[in-house]
């Protein structure tokens, strides 16, 4: 991985939670150096950092399909944490709870409700 291409992941994690990056490369460095080229260069500096779609809305994407997929509670805390790091309220994690209620079920919507209140506890410390 170029340092160019790790520092613009890094930095891109940085901005949805500022204790991240630290804790995620040692996480993933101590495994293989790999994972952070694969997962984060292509997650981060390659997709997520592109310029069609801003970083909020990213997010409000992000939160929604993790919701949808119900597979992965941790990465939905994470990113609905990162949503409100980047503007997205309460209000509207909430609406996407609904949204998410119609069209991926109410269990996936009480994973997502579980999610959410972990996230919002963490952000009133």
């Amino acid at each position: 991985m170029t340092l160019d291409r790790r520092a613009k992941a890094l930095a891109l994690l940085e901005q949805l939670d500022p204790d991240a990056p630290t804790r995620v490369a040692a996480n993933l460095d101590a495994l293989s150096d790999d994972f952070l080229e694969i997962i984060l260069g292509f997650s981060f500096a390659d997709i997520v950092s592109r310029p069609g779609i801003d970083l909020r809305t990213r997010e409000m994407l992000t939160v929604s399909a993790l919701m949808g997929m119900g597979t992965a509670p941790g990465q939905l805390e994470f990113h609905i944490r990162a949503a409100l790091n980047t503007g997205v309220t309460r209000e509207e994690i909430i609406e996407i709870l609904l949204q998410i209620a119609v069209y991926a079920g109410v269990p996936a919507c009480m994973n997502g409700i579980s999610a959410a209140k972990k996230a919002f506890a963490s952000q009133a410390v």
